[in-house]
């Protein structure tokens, strides 16, 4: 028996899944979900073989569900909406449904699975980093602390630091590491809001005190917080364009 979980926030979705699944007697339903929280808790307690995931739903969103989690269920996209259709296939998902779905649509996809189960490709090795995003994306950064997971608003954000294949959020006296690169941050983040003022380094423009001179034409940042992080001889002057001096 292979297991399944269905995460989803619209109950008449997950009830069709249920219905269509049906026809699938070697499929258990061990859990349905109404946000990526409550599904990222049932991968982590049920470890199921195949995953149902819609995209845009309350609290954190599909992709950044499988940022989140270690387990490598197999996954079918379920969404009414189509531009996010590249960035699921870059995630080698299996397929990826755009509601209404038939029931032939449907068993479609679970044949693609049950056809590709001897491969069981690497699903979470690289999320990617592509152009299209969720407006939320913009606002928040959602990142694991331990076992807990927790969404940081991006206003909140002192600075994000380059760390090897990771970056480090420094939020509120606290660093964070998410396995992102600087270039992500630096195209999804509010332009007017976060500037790169350094290869390594990506400023709240709002948590900027002043700008000290340090050696030969070279510059300081100088945080609220008291910390000191370098500014770039490239970046000194579009970081005086956007503070309009």
């Amino acid at each position: 028996m292979k297991k399944v979980i269905i995460i989803d926030d619209e109950p008449l979705a997950r009830m069709v899944i249920q219905e269509y699944l049906m026809d699938f007697p070697e499929l258990e339903v061990v859990a349905e979900c109404n946000d990526g929280f409550e599904g990222a808790k049932a991968i982590a307690q049920h470890h199921p073989d195949l995953i149902f995931l819609d995209i845009q739903m309350p609290k954190i969103n599909g992709f950044e569900l499988l940022e989140l989690i270690t387990e490598q269920p197999a996954v079918i996209f379920t969404t009414a909406f189509d531009e996010y259709a590249l960035k699921a296939f870059e995630t080698n998902a299996l397929d990826y449904l755009l509601k209404p779905f038939s029931h032939e649509r449907f068993s479609a996809a679970l044949q693609k699975w049950q056809h590709s189960q001897h491969e069981k490709p690497s699903i979470y090795a690289k999320i990617p980093e592509l152009e299209s995003k969720q407006p939320d994306e913009q606002k928040r950064i959602v990142i694991k602390d331990g076992a807990e997971i927790r969404i940081i608003p991006t206003a909140e954000i002192e600075f994000i630091e380059a760390y090897d294949d990771y970056v480090k959020i420094h939020h509120l006296g606290k660093v964070h590491l998410k396995k992102k690169t600087m270039n992500y941050f630096e195209r999804t983040l509010d332009p007017k809001q976060f500037v790169r003022i350094h290869r390594s380094f990506l400023m709240n423009i709002n948590e900027l005190t002043r700008i000290e001179s340090f050696e030969k034409n070279s510059y300081l940042a100088i945080l609220k917080s008291g910390k000191r992080i370098p500014i770039s001889r490239a970046a000194y002057a579009p970081l005086k364009a956007s503070l309009g001096i």
